[in-house]
């Protein structure tokens, strides 16, 4: 059987689609996400990437994967459900609680007014403080989470570009990171 070059690409790129599908994965507003990294994400940050990492993390999410045992813990545990399962619908209470104030969406409400509508629904979810990695509890403090333990923030916390999570070797490790006033005695 002779299969075209272009049959070829079309198969390729559904692949994703076709994998968040399989996996149960719902689609996310991208117009939403980004009303929402507004509200939780820090100005100074690269929200698409944030955005980005997020849903990647999310994408490649496997429930019922054999995770690594705690420092002194000789059991495995398996991944749960997906926590992704729960966010269509809190993204639709944000949309609907938008709506209850006279705006179209969520994303088309003002700042502020988006703001108020997060704190709600952070409050109504009953979360005290921020997930390590996503739990599914809220979609804002999963997102808040997810970056906030990121290297990324790690680096706009510091004004540095520490990049804790990369492995850069001992060449050049007697310099302070660049970017910023970091060792600095001002």
């Amino acid at each position: 059987m002779k299969i075209s070059r272009r049959a070829a690409l079309k198969t390729i790129a559904a692949a994703p689609v076709i994998s968040r599908l399989q996996a149960g994965v719902p689609d996310l507003d991208p117009s939403t996400l980004l009303a929402l990294a507004e509200v939780v994400l820090p100005s100074e940050a690269d929200r698409k990437a944030a955005l980005a990492a997020f849903t990647r993390w999310i994408d490649n999410y496997r429930e019922n994967a054999d995770t690594d045992h705690g420092y002194g813990v000789t059991r495995v545990r398996a991944t749960g459900p997906s926590p992704a399962r729960n966010y269509p619908a809190q993204l639709a209470a944000l949309d609907e609680a938008a709506r209850a104030t006279n705006a179209p969406s969520f994303a088309a409400a003002p700042l502020d007014r988006r703001r108020a509508i997060v704190e709600a629904a952070i409050a109504g979810a009953k979360i005290e403080r921020l997930p390590a990695r996503p739990t599914g509890g809220h979609i804002a403090a999963d997102l808040m989470g997810h970056y906030f333990n990121s290297s990324a923030a790690n680096d706009l916390c510091y004004r540095a570009a520490i990049d804790r999570d990369a492995c850069r070797g001992l060449a050049g490790s007697e310099s302070p990171p660049k970017g910023g006033s970091y060792g600095d005695p001002k």
